[in-house]
């Protein structure tokens, strides 16, 4: 299950990342949580950004986690691409 994006703030590290078994599933995905998060949440990637599921995140985590989405959206869709095709993915470390 490889990391994508470690978005780390003064609160949280969110991290980004692919399941092994998500090659099966053709739409883009990412699974994000945090430490400690019992069930991670599920967001779609295409054709728009979208929750397929909450996880154990409240709402305010989820509309954080979105906006990470939204302006990391582009570089996810290219790691997921590489994922699919069996190349490596590279994790992104962003520091806010």
């Amino acid at each position: 299950m490889p990391k994508v994006l470690l978005y780390i703030t003064a609160k949280i590290v969110w991290t980004f990342l692919f399941w092994g078994t998500d090659t099966n599933e053709n739409r883009a995905h990412v699974h994000i949580g945090k430490k400690g998060t019992a069930k991670l949440a599920k967001i779609w990637l295409e054709p728009t950004i979208s929750i397929a599921d909450k996880g154990s995140l409240t709402d305010a985590q989820i509309k954080n986690v979105l906006e990470i989405v939204v302006l990391y959206r582009t570089e996810l869709l290219k790691q997921w691409q590489a994922f699919k095709n069996g190349d490596k993915v590279k994790m992104i470390k962003i520091k806010k």
